[in-house]
């Protein structure tokens, strides 16, 4: 097997790690419109073990509950240590907010550090695009 293969460990990698509990609070109004930034994301690649850097954006409409910001952060922070490529990061993140809090609509947008020369930008929504 070459050195530069990819295994189907490396692409499942971190997608099912256990993560801490995203809290929730229950909304108050309608048709409001919430971002949440996360300018320091980290994560590991799993095939090399080094880190990624991007800029996480959540931008969702809510339904009956919002966000808890500081159950979010210690969520994000368990990312530091994870080896998971940074599009699965994006797709776990909105699969596990819409899990928790059931927006009317959501949007993860994942912008990722140049590597390679190249920048990488991975946006996953709800409901997803038909």
């Amino acid at each position: 097997m070459s050195k530069n293969t990819y295994t189907d460990k490396h692409a499942s990698a971190g997608i099912t790690h256990p993560l801490p509990r995203i809290g929730i609070w229950k909304n108050q109004f309608s048709n409001y419109e919430i971002t949440i930034e996360v300018p320091e994301f980290t994560s590991i690649c799993p095939r090399t073990g080094l880190p990624d850097f991007g800029h996480i954006t959540v931008h969702y409409l809510p339904n009956k509950f919002c966000v808890e910001l500081k159950s979010f952060k210690y969520y994000i922070l368990e990312f530091r240590n994870l080896g998971i490529f940074y599009e699965n990061a994006v797709n776990r993140i909105l699969k596990d907010l819409v899990k928790a809090t059931k927006p009317k609509w959501m949007v993860v947008r994942g912008e990722f550090n140049t590597r390679g020369g190249m920048k990488t930008t991975v946006e996953a929504r709800f409901p997803a695009k038909g």
